[in-house]
């Protein structure tokens, strides 16, 4: 089992949505993050005065896959995310040890 981690441009995060039901994902956790990488952020006008924004808005999403459907929710969400211009995200995959589902006790890949 696989944990993707995506973190993508906010108003991205409904075509990501759709694009992982597509892929036959049954769950995702989003959460709203701030951050910055080789954008570095930028400067904006408030009231006459200019200022650093340093760390951008972004949308965290998290999914959990078996090693089958892996390759298939990662082209869904690099797709989806997409628009082909600096700050589009990043996606991380790295390896998942046990799952539980807390209500029945189901484990591993009968929890997703």
């Amino acid at each position: 089992m696989k944990m993707i981690m995506a973190v993508i441009k906010p108003f991205k995060l409904d075509d990501v949505r759709e694009a992982l039901a597509e892929a036959g994902v049954a769950g995702i956790t989003v959460t709203e993050v701030k951050g910055f990488g080789r954008q570095k952020g930028h400067t904006e006008l408030y009231r006459g005065a200019e200022y650093v924004v340093d760390f951008l808005p972004k949308a965290k999403v998290e999914v959990a896959v078996t090693e089958d459907q892996l390759e298939r929710v990662l082209d869904a969400i690099i797709r989806a995310a997409g628009t082909g211009k600096i700050g589009d995200g990043k996606v991380f995959v790295y390896d998942l040890e046990r799952v539980v589902r807390i209500r029945t006790g189901e484990l591993d890949a009968d929890a997703l």
